[in-house]
């Protein structure tokens, strides 16, 4: 039997989709590689971005800015004296990029200028942290990574 040029190529092509569909089956049945999202409502956070653009300027023209620290008790975080610590409101966002299940949120309640977030909630590795806060109606978004190990 001869194959002529046409049904080579149609061959070819045949051998080359079924060598794609097998890799795209492959990855998508195998656990180990998961594509999960970051962010569970992506389109909505993608709307809200200018808004947060804007509180991340806030925070960035801040004379003092508040410090984000790695000690032994776990993560520090210092807020600049000019600020009144009971009228800091918000949240610290704690994200681990490698695994969504760490992830956890942290209330802003203070009653002196430092919040300490203990090194028992955390495992060792990279974290995102996100904190929104807000002071005297102005809010603020200040976003850092840290490694621990």
């Amino acid at each position: 039997m001869k194959i002529n040029w046409g049904t080579g190529i149609v061959i070819a092509i045949a051998l080359f989709m079924s060598f794609i569909l097998y890799f795209v089956i492959k990855v998508q049945s195998n656990a180990k590689y998961d594509n999960e999202l970051v962010v569970e409502e992506y389109y909505k956070y993608d709307a809200r971005f200018q808004e947060e653009m804007e509180r991340v300027q806030n925070a960035q023209d801040l004379k003092q800015k508040p410090i984000i620290t790695l000690t032994n008790p776990g993560i520090t975080i210092v807020f600049p004296e000019p600020f009144v610590p009971n009228q800091i409101t918000g949240k610290v966002s704690l994200y681990r990029p490698s695994n969504k299940k760490l992830d956890f949120d942290t209330p802003i309640s203070l009653s002196n200028p430092t919040l300490l977030i203990p090194k028992s909630k955390l495992v060792g590795g990279q974290w995102d942290i996100n904190m929104e806060w807000q002071y005297n109606g102005k809010k603020y978004l200040t976003k850092e990574s840290i490694y621990i190990r």
